[in-house]
Formats: C-alpha cells, structure tokens, sequence
C-alpha cells in the first residue's frame, strides 16, 4: 500500500491540509501531509467555472463558487476515501489595497525590549497605516474597507536593523510594516461559500503570499526577487529581499484580457477564445467555428498579431506594478499562474522591463524545496497559489492554519507571522477604545468664580482572559487558545442640577449666564453662576455620580518624596482613599466599590493628555517599567503616561 493510501481514515489526521485556490476561471483543490521538511502533495482536483461567478478575483456569485468548489471537494473525498470539513484558502480580488508605513517610537531611557514595547511600536505602525489608508483620494468612497492583517518586514532599534527586537537593549524602535486592506464582502464571501459546502476556514491567507511561499523558497530570499502570479482575473505580485517579504500587490490585468480580445476578433463564445488561446503553440493553423456557425481556419501569425497589443498592455501594467512595489528592479522575476504560459509573455516582461531575458523565468523548479508528489507534476506554474497555500498552512507559516476561538467563535485570523492577543482582537472588528473605555464627560462650571467639577462615571473596564486566565496583549497565542475579551464600557456623563449648587427660594438670587433663575434646571458646561446673597450658602463640593466623593490632588509644589506628605496619604487611605504617584505629583483617588483594584487605563483621564488630538507615542510606565492597559495597579504605585513626539 502506498503512502496515499496508509493515510485514509474516515477524517483527514488533524496535520495534514486541504486547500481551495479559487481562481476566476476554475478552482483548484489540492491535499497534502506534512513530511519532514517538506509537504507530500496526495491529491489534487481541478473544475471549471461554467458561469461567470468570479471577476478580477473576487466572489461575485456564491452560489455558483459553492456549487463548483463542492465538486472539487467531492472528487477529492472519493479519491482519498475521507471526509474533508476544514480548508485552507487565500483572498485577493481587485479591490486588495496595501499601505507601506515606518513607524518610529522612542522610550523614555534605553531599556530591555519586551513584548509589550514591541506590540505598541506595531499598534502604532497599524494605526498610522489606518489613517493614511483612510484618508486616501484614490480609495472606494463608497466601500468599507477594513484591516485584515499585516507583515512587518523589518525591525530597528537604535537605528540598526534588527530581525528581532524582544530582549535586546535600547531607546529607538522602528518597524517596517505592510498593512493589507480589504473590503468586508471579499472575506465574508469567501467563508459563506465555504460554509454553504460545509466547511469551516481553518486558515485565510493572501494570494501573492501564498504563491511567493510556492515559487521563492526561504533560502533564496536574501535576493531581491518578484514573484507574478498570472491569473484570468488578476496578477497577483510579491517582492522580496533581506530575507523578508518587502512588499505585495495586484494587477487587474490579467489573461482574461487576451481571452475577451480573441472574441471580438474571431466572433467566438469565451470557451472557444479559451482553448485558440491554449492551443496557440500547438501547430501552424487552428480550426473552430465562431458564433454564426462558420467552420473558421487561422494561422498561429495571425493570433499573434490579434493578441499583439492586449499582450503588450498586460506586460506593461504588471512591470509598472513591479517596479512600483519593489522601487526599482528587481533581480529576477518568477512567473506563475496559468496565464504565464502565454505564448510571448515572457519576452514582453523582459521587454517592458529591459532586463536581462536570462533573468525571468517560469516558476516551478523551485516547488520540489517545499513540496513533493509521487503522482503529480508539481512544476505546473498554475499550481503557485494551491500550493502556496498548503505550504503556508502545513508550516505554519500562516499561523491562521489553527484555530483561535473568540467569544466561542472560531475567530477570523489574516495575517503572516505570529499571533498575539492585540492581533486577534483587531483582526475581528475591535479596536483601541474597545480595550481601554472612556469615563463619562466631566460637567464644568464657575460658582462665584470659583471652577467646580461634576465627574462622570469611570468606564467599566474590559474584561480579557486567555484560557480563563487574565492576560496582556501582547501574550501570544496559540493552536485551539480560547480568548473571551468583553469590551469596555463607557462611564455615564456628568449631570448636575442648579439646586446642586445654590439654593433656591430663600430670598437668595441666583444668576446663570448672566440670568436670575426662577427654577431649578439642568447645568451645561461652561454655566457661569452667581449667587447674590448673605443668607445662603453654597453647597459643598460636588461628589461623583456613583456617590463616592470627588478625587482630591496634593499640591504639586510639595516633594513626592516627603515622608510628611506620604504620611498625609497614608492617613487618606485609612478613610477609604488611596494614593498613586502620576507623573511625579500624587494623585489620592476613593476606593472603588467592592475593593475592586485601579488599572493603569484608569490614570489616562488624570495623566493631562487630550486623548482626542494625541499627537505622539504614548507611554506607560509603572514603577521604572513598561506598563500595560490592564495592569493591576497598588497604593503609592509611581505611574508614568507621557507623550513623545
């Protein structure tokens, strides 16, 4: 019995992998067992779309993509003789945007890099993506788009690169990072045509990603290499150098392009313009019959001059793209995907590129490094994609190969590298203000000159835990980790009344704006009050929403470190209050209810920092270290939030 068949059971075993390529013109299904260091590729399937459901790569029938990608699954399932119920895929589609960004973030003094500095240098980096992706002329106004993952190519610190920062010494972080950006319906309709043939994505990937895995191994990345996928709909485009992944995109054009110019020559359907394209190299002359019925005879010259300068047009958009992503050119160029079989592609890329024709070739040489088949020819360059996919889930080199559960859901994951718990978050639809919360606004106004506060309420803060144990951030995350993250609360508004602040009906006259006050009514921020009289006297300081009394400061000019003014929080504390030391000056805050502990995104409100118009890193602190969003925090902690520009 062959290796193939040793493997059968009623289930696929829990390593090996089954990935779908579903391309705009078939969708090819490809299963294969981690071996070692390489994968054995044990089945593969392939069917052709027989409507149009797919365009430029993305999904445009489910139903259809459903249907056809069922098939495949069918045909596989009866050649392994299992059940096959997880797959792995890829995205793309026309509407992939990617931004570029380096993001720099000094600390306060050099230091020892942990996870947590790391996670806040890429939350940086990823917001900062954000917003120069949002603010885009050229971005689909009318589309939401979302981040779906991201890849940073290269650390620094100090300057210096650096492939890994955690544990070194220094002050300056920077990252390189690629922010991929999709529309929801090109994800969601990815997992709804998988759902509908009953089968859960177990890993969601990036098609140049997944095609760069297949056709440029780890071992030759140190060269700056681009690999072109060459769909029907897209070209789908990765660079390489360093050893990193520096940058992917597409091209919307793609062979498609060359199909629909043979029809309008030719007056043939889209089958029939498919297989004159297929065929172009296989003798002097072809035979059809076009629309009208007419038996048609042409030579392979005059297909060559028809397609000349649809040709012409794809090898110029895909070099631009090349250039474009990579900053210049590139040492080599791999082609794959079917479409790079095209009759004179290849010498129109080398052309359009001017580069050396020794330096462009079709990929597939380089599969054998990664995978292997007894009963396949694995250098097929259509098989870059299908591939790519099994390689990345089988090696993990997508980490969305396993299973995160969110909430009791198995989560969206999309991205290249390892997983943290920040990542997971963000990569399902949370975002910053869901982790910290934000206390209810304060009521401001002026008593006989004098500033009196009313405090909202404080957010209640989010509850995050990792297999039922509370956790940070930054943690990784592992293979079946259950995450339940409950996000914060926004703490209620401050209300008060007039009658708050001045009493009202006892001979006394009370101005608002200027005003005499006939009856008690709501107070605004900004409401200036005067109480003109002798007999009445005004309220005590306000207290807080929730009853407990308002937040008393110790004068700044008196010395953090004076055993008298410790001794004076000390005696606070023992009447319900305890003492934290913000940035230098101590800060005496009432016991929460239940003795239920601050948390350091507790001390943002009190920290000075208009959090709306944040214009630099944030930094956190606690007692000499890096500090994080639900650190517990303890009396007479000494807390650090400052901003670095």
């Amino acid at each position: 019995m062959d290796n193939r068949h040793s493997i059968l059971t009623d289930t696929l075993p829990d390593q090996a992998v089954f990935a779908l390529d579903i391309g705009t013109r078939s969708i090819i299904g490809m299963v294969g067992m981690p071996d070692g260091d390489r994968i054995h590729i044990v089945a593969i399937e392939r069917a052709e779309h027989t409507k149009r459901a797919m365009i430029d790569g993305q999904i445009e029938d489910i139903d259809q993509v459903a249907k056809i990608a069922g098939q495949v699954k069918d045909r596989l399932e009866k050649k392994l003789g299992c059940r096959l119920d997880k797959v792995s895929v890829a995205a793309a589609g026309r509407a992939l945007r990617t931004e570029s960004v380096t993001y720099e973030m000094e600390l306060s003094r050099p230091q020892k890099i942990d996870a947590e500095s790391v996670s806040r240098l890429e939350a940086g980096a990823i917001s900062e993506a954000e917003k120069l992706f949002m603010n885009r002329d050229d971005k689909d106004s009318d589309r939401q788009f979302y981040l779906v993952g991201y890849t940073v190519s290269r650390y620094y610190l100090d300057n210096y690169m650096i492939s890994n920062l955690i544990d070194h010494h220094g002050r300056v972080l920077k990252a390189d990072i690629i922010a991929t950006f999709l529309p929801t319906e090109v994800v969601e309709s990815l997992y709804a045509a998988m759902h509908k043939i009953g089968l859960e994505v177990a890993s969601l990937t990036l098609e140049p990603i997944a095609a760069i895995n297949a056709a440029i191994p780890q071992n030759i990345r140190l060269l700056n290499l681009a690999m072109v996928d060459i769909g029907a709909g897209t070209s789908d485009i990765a660079v390489c150098r360093d050893g990193c992944v520096t940058g992917y995109t597409m091209a919307i054009l793609a062979g498609d392009e060359i199909t629909e110019t043979i029809m309008k020559e030719y007056l043939v359907d889209f089958d029939t313009a498919e297989k004159i394209k297929a065929d172009i190299d296989e003798g002097a002359e072809l035979h059809f019959t076009d629309i009208l019925g007419f038996e048609q005879i042409i030579t392979r010259e005059s297909i060559f001059e028809c397609i000349k300068e649809a040709s012409s047009r794809l090898c110029e958009e895909i070099s631009a793209k090349i250039l474009e992503v990579n900053g210049g050119m590139p040492s080599a160029v791999f082609l794959a995907g079917g479409g790079s079989r095209l009759s004179g592609l290849k010498e129109g890329i080398v052309e359009h590129l001017k580069i050396d024709p020794k330096r462009v070739a079709i990929a597939g040489n380089n599969f054998k490094i990664n995978a292997y088949s007894d009963e396949y020819d694995l250098e097929n360059p259509e098989f870059a994609t299908p591939l790519g996919i099994v390689i990345s889930a089988g090696f993990s080199i997508v980490n969305d190969s396993f299973r995160v559960i969110l909430n009791d859901r198995p989560a969206k994951l999309f991205r290249n590298g390892s997983f943290t718990v920040m990542d997971v978050l963000m990569m399902n639809g949370y975002n910053y203000q869901d982790m910290i919360g934000r206390s209810g606004q304060n009521l401001v106004v002026s008593v006989n000159g004098k500033r009196t506060v009313f405090y909202g309420e404080k957010a209640e803060p989010s509850v995050l835990t990792l297999n039922g144990e509370e956790t940070q951030l930054s943690d990784s995350v592992n293979t079946e980790d259950w995450i339940v993250f409950i996000p914060a609360t926004r703490g209620k508004n401050a209300s008060a009344m007039l009658s708050d602040v001045a009493e009202l009906g006892k001979g006394n006259k009370v101005l608002v704006n200027g005003e005499e006050a006939k009856k008690d009514a709501p107070l605004k921020s900004g409401d200036s009050i005067v109480i003109e009289t002798t007999e009445a006297e005004i309220k005590e300081e306000p207290v807080l929403n929730d009853g407990e009394e308002k937040p008393v400061k110790a004068d700044s000019s008196s010395p953090a470190h004076q055993t008298s003014n410790e001794q004076g929080e000390n005696s606070r504390e023992s009447k319900g209050k305890i003492t934290f030391f913000l940035n230098n000056n101590p800060l005496t805050l009432p016991l929460k209810p239940d003795h239920r502990p601050y948390y350091l995104m507790d001390m943002l409100e009190y920290s000075g920092i208009d959090f709306k118009n944040v214009t630099g890193q944030v930094v956190l602190e606690v007692n000499g270290e890096s500090g994080y969003f639900q650190q517990e925090l303890h009396s007479r902690d000494r807390i650090m939030i400052y901003q670095v520009k």
